[in-house]
């Protein structure tokens, strides 16, 4: 289980095959490894990996074709958004985030505004039910609230605000349009649309 509050940007330096998957390397200075070890949950970019190496400055993961077909951003070198799993206690400063992946959204705007950045990221049409106005989203594993929703025959389109704090501490800051990013819905949202489904049938 996650919040969403990332820890620290790091960097896929390197990926070697393993099967049908890829085992990426991750430089992650910043993120405290001293406290990992293999078996530990790490998200990459909002997708919950196990730990499988370890040092001081870099850990490995083990990435299954499912997970690469699924997921954007895991396959090549880049930055991504870091966060290890919450353990029991911690604050939840942000939303539930369960680290599964629901699909992949492409950016469609990115551009600053005043202090703050606009983005605007188009998903899948059949994520529409779980996205509402001052709801709760996750891309690329950062935990973000929806200022507005508009549902086209392209897809949905999710308009945010990125204060400044959230664009210079995360990956955004190297994100630009047409990038594909990962995206979960609201963990509530999710349950809320089953039980009115079978409230329904």
């Amino acid at each position: 289980m996650f919040t969403g509050i990332i820890q620290a940007v790091g960097r896929i330096r390197d990926n070697e095959e393993i099967g049908d998957g890829l085992r990426i390397h991750v430089e992650a200075p910043d993120l405290g490894l001293d406290s990992v070890k293999i078996g530990d949950s790490i998200a990459i970019n909002g997708a919950c990996m196990t730990v499988v190496e370890v040092d001081e400055k870099r850990f490995k993961v083990d990435v299954s074709a499912e997970s690469l077909e699924k997921t954007a951003g895991l396959d090549g070198w880049g930055y991504v958004n870091l966060e290890k799993a919450m353990r029991l206690g911690d604050r939840l400063d942000g939303h539930i985030v369960s680290g599964h992946v629901d699909g992949v959204g492409e950016v469609e705007v990115m551009e600053q505004k005043a202090e703050s950045w606009h983005l605007v990221v188009r998903c899948p049409m059949k994520f529409a039910k779980f996205l509402a106005y001052k709801g709760s989203i996750t891309i690329n594993g950062v935990s973000l609230t929806i200022n507005s929703v508009e549902d086209t025959p392209a897809g949905t389109r999710v308009s945010i605000n990125l204060i400044p704090h959230t664009f210079e501490h995360t990956s955004f800051k190297y994100t630009k349009k047409r990038d594909l990013v990962n995206v979960e819905v609201d963990t509530v949202a999710r349950y809320i649309e089953r039980m009115y489904s079978l409230s329904h049938c």
